[in-house]
């Protein structure tokens, strides 16, 4: 690998400096040397405020065009990004900025009193984009060359264990994974890629890292709307979008009997496997989809299917790209095609480790092979197909939901003895968590909400509660979870 590049903003404004970077319905666009001239400037306050290289600076934000500035005005400075999900509860947030070790904390004017409540100002120096853009600029050596080798990004992904890790990515990571994208999709003159995945993700914040690499115009949007991202494929020249399968569902009912535009090449579909019947819908739509498989720790996908397989291969997520590997294991030796067994990846793109974590490193990596813990299976052609994300994962709406974290805050609720948590189906986010729990007496199970409302982001709340005598457990006295999605029916219909 190179050990050093050319900044990419720096490189791009140069190349294409009057080319579009951003697009938005709110803004008028952004070029790429207007984007490269508002990041350094925001790097000198950040500077003249105490930032200095290597620092930990977390930003919590929604899609804006702030934090996009914000994001590359810490990369001219060579410090560490920790990228905060924005529905996380005061308490999870709390924890992962300790975790973190992070120095600085970036957000909107409207959340910094918020946030401010929850941090030690000793320790944790809370600015809003708007008090950095009214500071003065400190004249500082900005980076004129990123070295591949050094942290970028700190992403958090909640462990099956239910415990947050920070996946650490490099700038060789994120540079390794816009290459192998590339390398299988294509880069067409004409691509215009839609960002509405939350850029607090490793799939929104790898749209940042595209644009500058690619020299390509991103069309931003704050977060997901049916009607906005239909007019921005019909009307506003986008040619690919990255969704999940509740999203892509959405837009097809708003597509109805129309088409999109010829130019409209790829709906890159990822978040969990994708139903046949979505998939097949899709096909009668001609909408060109495309399933993909990725996690943080592989910096976004790792696993696509190429667009001359879209078709013979509906329902799966194609082969590893480019510069990855990938096999399947079972009992320690790799699987027969066919037969399931647990995804490992290996690549330029994929994580050297979970941040000061070295039990879950020594657990997950394995020789530069990553144990993914999902189940999946290689057809005779080498195919990948997903049958699992995680053995006990919801996907939410997108969102990753892990029982064991569910299950940890309630009990430590009073009068909750046992907890076991579930995904159950929703036609609305694909599925939400319910729980089964044992109680000791009365329960009041509004307060058991607001307790869940106040250490969990929302989409984690349980959107039910079964109370039951046990729980269903192996001799070893683990929790058996699938013997509990098989009495969901039952509850349900009571």
């Amino acid at each position: 690998m190179i050990e050093k590049t050319p900044h990419w903003l720096d490189k791009q404004a140069t190349l294409t400096p009057n080319e579009i970077a951003i697009e938005s319905p709110l803004i008028a666009p952004v070029t790429f040397s207007i984007l490269r001239d508002r990041a350094q400037k925001f790097a000198k306050k950040l500077r003249f405020l105490g930032v200095q290289e290597g620092e930990h600076v977390a930003i919590h934000s929604k899609n804006s065009l702030e934090m996009i500035i914000a994001i590359h005005g810490l990369s001219y400075l060579g410090a560490v990004i920790v990228l905060l999900n924005t529905r996380l509860s005061k308490s999870e947030l709390a924890f992962q900025l300790d975790d973190a070790n992070a120095r600085y904390l970036i957000t909107t004017t409207e959340d910094q009193p918020y946030l401010e409540g929850l941090v030690n100002s000793d320790i944790v120096k809370v600015f809003s984009f708007l008090t950095v853009e009214k500071q003065p600029e400190m004249a500082s050596d900005l980076k004129k060359e990123l070295n591949l080798d050094d942290i970028f990004t700190i992403i958090y992904t909640s462990g099956t264990t239910g415990k947050p890790k920070g996946v650490v990515h490099t700038y060789g990571n994120h540079w390794s994974s816009a290459i192998a994208s590339a390398l299988n999709l294509g880069i067409d003159k004409q691509d215009k890629w839609l960002a509405t995945l939350p850029l607090f993700h490793v799939g929104g914040f790898s749209l940042l890292m595209k644009s500058v690499i690619y020299g390509m115009p991103i069309y931003l949007l704050e977060k997901f709307e049916v009607e906005d991202i239909h007019q921005a494929i019909m009307a506003k020249g986008v040619t690919i979008v990255s969704v999940v399968s509740v999203m892509l569902d959405r837009l097809m009912e708003k597509l109805a009997t129309k088409s999109y535009p010829e130019e409209f090449r790829c709906m890159l579909l990822g978040g969990g496997p994708a139903s046949a019947y979505l998939l097949e819908k899709a096909r009668k739509k001609h909408i060109p989809v495309f399933q993909t498989y990725g996690m943080t720790e592989t910096s976004s996908q790792v696993v696509t299917l190429s667009p001359n397989e879209a078709l013979r291969k509906i329902g799966s997520a194609g082969k590893a790209l480019f510069t990855a590997q990938m096999k399947v294991m079972n009992d320690k030796q790799e699987a027969n095609p066919l037969e399931i067994g647990e995804i490992f990846v290996k690549g330029p793109m994929v994580t050297k480790g979970y941040y000061q974590n070295e039990s879950a490193n020594q657990t997950v990596l394995r020789q530069g092979w990553l144990a993914t813990g999902d189940l999946g299976y290689l057809d005779e052609e080498g195919f990948l197909y997903v049958v699992d994300r995680r053995k006990d994962l919801i996907i939410s709406g997108g969102e990753n939901v892990y029982p064991a974290e569910i299950e940890n805050v309630l009990g430590s609720i009073d009068g909750i003895k046992e907890a076991g948590v579930v995904g159950q189906k929703d036609p609305k986010w694909g599925k939400v968590p319910v729980a089964f729990i044992i109680v000791e007496d009365k329960l009041n199970l509004d307060l058991v909400k607001q307790q869940c409302r106040e250490l969990l982001a929302k989409y984690k709340v349980p959107k039910a509660f079964y109370i039951v005598e046990s729980l269903p457990r192996n001799a070893s006295n683990k929790l058996l979870r699938h013997q509990l999605v098989k009495q969901l029916d039952r509850y349900i219909k009571e």
